[in-house]
């Protein structure tokens, strides 16, 4: 019998993806008010005995920033590590939910994607270790941050986080805001182009969904990277961060008259792979280069992968860097990729220096390379900067001044 209701409980679970708004809604309002025994019960059932991971665990403070649930690229984690390291009075932990195909980035907390999205008894505890302990709270990527806890989603959870008199501003990563036709009509090689990336008329109407929500919420904006305030241009620019230690080698590129040249896309339509691999391909044949593409590789042997290489290429359809650039660069490599001039020129406004970045589009891959390893005086100036760079942006000292700005500012009215 037990068996059987376990099996019931958890076809039903399966089964609500299908149901109509109203009844999803009326059953998210019985659960919201279930007793804890039989939140648990329900658990038990439906999650095959997952468990609930232990309560977000925060040090006595002034001030208490709570940041979730994405952590992509492990960068909530390290902008919680920033604040802690750089504002005086303050600390912070990062949330994320996370699945088998993550690539293992640390996390304060880190919650199973099936507790996350499913689990009642840990959406409410969740909330209410949040609202208890917690002066602000960053939301990522304009995520839930109770799973379907909260009636009206995101904007639902920030209304109830306003109450409590906790501070929300948002941090927008890339394809959460970013607006495929707008890309599409100034970027020759964007993904976003007809025909490439059958997720690109999914995408824009989420980018809408979630500026609309940006702007009716009337909260401080944060963005990842520059090219992100072309999409919203009353954001403030929140640096990504690499710890350089990590990345740090007296192994110097271009040791070799046949270079070895590292290609790590995260997302492969995203970084332009499809248009460079051919040329790749060939040149590694016919004994120019040597090629490693690396995919699916945790993130803690990405340092060693980044020493042995010469050269590092990052992405050829964006036209931005981001956390993968930064840690080639900080591994003094040369790093060659499609960085815009809006986005290079933020980064001189911004920090008064120049972006060690090698520019090549994908059709011009061939003859940079060639010119690289013909001509390597230039390269090797740029990658030797590299790390210098990182430490003066990306090493959090700027991202933690960002955000104090907002830490500081006191505490807002529910609006």
């Amino acid at each position: 019998m037990r068996t059987g209701s376990r099996s019931l409980v958890a076809r039903i679970g399966a089964a609500r993806h299908s149901w109509p708004g109203w009844l999803n809604e009326s059953v998210d309002q019985l659960l919201r008010f279930a007793p804890a025994a039989i939140l648990r019960w329900l658990d038990r059932r439906l999650l095959a005995g997952t468990e609930a991971p232990p309560l977000p665990a925060v040090q006595p403070a002034a001030i208490r920033l709570y940041i979730a649930p994405a952590n992509f690229a492990g960068q909530g984690f390290e902008w919680a590590r920033a604040v802690e390291r750089g504002v005086a009075g303050a600390t912070a932990v990062n949330m994320a939910f996370s699945s088998s195909a993550d690539f293992a980035y640390p996390a304060d907390q880190s919650v199973s994607e099936v507790v996350y999205r499913s689990s009642r008894f840990w959406q409410r505890r969740q909330w209410r270790a949040v609202r208890d302990a917690f002066t602000h709270v960053l939301i990522e990527a304009e995520r839930p941050l109770f799973g379907r806890y909260f009636e009206g989603g995101v904007a639902g959870e920030v209304g109830a986080l306003l109450s409590r008199g906790i501070d929300v501003a948002f941090l927008c990563h890339g394809t959460d805001v970013r607006l495929p036709s707008r890309h599409a009509g100034w970027e020759p090689d964007s993904p976003f182009r007809p025909g490439l990336w059958e997720r690109t008329d999914d995408l824009e109407r989420r980018a809408r969904t979630n500026l609309e929500l940006l702007a009716r919420s009337g909260r401080r904006v944060f963005v990842s990277t520059p090219d992100l305030l072309l999409d919203i241009p009353s954001a403030e620019w929140l640096p990504v961060v690499v710890q350089p230690d990590r990345w740090q080698t007296k192994t110097p590129p271009m040791r070799s008259a046949v270079p070895i040249v590292v290609h790590a896309p995260s997302k492969a339509i995203v970084k332009g792979s499809d248009l460079i691999d051919p040329v790749l391909t060939r040149l590694d044949a016919d004994g120019v280069i040597r090629y490693r593409r690396v995919q699916g590789v945790p993130a803690a042997d990405m340092p060693e992968i980044y020493r042995e290489s010469d050269i590092v290429l990052d992405q050829f359809r964006i036209g931005n860097y981001g956390v993968a650039a930064c840690e080639a660069l900080a591994a003094g490599r040369v790093v060659v990729s499609h960085v815009s001039t809006q986005v290079r020129d933020a980064v001189l406004t911004y920090s008064g220096r120049t972006l060690p970045i090698i520019e090549s589009r994908a059709a011009d891959l061939e003859m940079t390379l060639r010119r690289i390893i013909d001509r390597p005086e230039e390269a090797k100036a740029a990658a030797t900067s590299g790390p210098d760079f990182v430490r003066g942006l990306h090493d959090g000292g700027r991202s933690a001044a960002v955000l104090e700005g907002w830490l500081s500012g006191g505490f807002p009215t529910a609006s």
